[in-house]
């Protein structure tokens, strides 16, 4: 899936639901996908071709239980990657030759005060989230919409598609 830079035209459109033809309903994102693709293939216009996914359902996946030397890590590699950040930004501007050594600090400071702020915030919120998760937006169902003017060759060229 690609997403549209924000200067395009099509990125203006107005949000609505995309009226035309049913070329089919799938269980799944890729099957769907799959069908694009097909018709990309066959020379189709998919710009008047639109994946439409239908009931959704929120799902989030508990991946791990949290613990003070989990947050305490967690928190010191994105406090290094800032610090590193800083250190290179400071090597830019600083004629020292003492560059890399500054650098260096910087991530370990860095580290210091994500892990500092990495626990204490999760001493506040202790009790009420105790797991670490990922958050998804699935659709139960999938539906193709053409535009009126091109179903039929999309139909003709999924059925060449099939054949081969």
């Amino acid at each position: 899936m690609t997403n549209q830079s924000p200067f395009t035209q099509r990125a203006r459109l107005i949000p609505a639901i995309p009226k035309g033809d049913v070329l089919g309903s799938y269980d799944t994102y890729p099957e769907a996908q799959q069908v694009v693709d097909r018709l990309a293939h066959g020379d189709l216009d998919v710009s008047k071709v639109s994946i439409v996914g239908s009931d959704l359902k929120t799902v989030e996946r508990v991946t791990g239980k949290l613990s003070y030397g989990r947050v305490a890590g967690a928190g010191a590699a994105s406090g290094a990657w800032f610090g590193l950040f800083l250190g290179l930004l400071l090597t830019f501007v600083t004629n020292s030759p003492n560059v890399l050594l500054y650098a260096f600090a910087a991530i370990v400071i860095g580290a210091g005060f994500g892990m500092l702020f990495g626990i204490v915030s999760y001493a506040i919120t202790r009790r009420t989230r105790d797991f670490t998760s990922t958050h998804q937006v699935l659709a139960s169902h999938y539906e193709i919409i053409v535009d009126p003017s091109l179903t039929l060759r999309a139909q003709e060229t999924l059925a060449r598609s099939d054949s081969r």
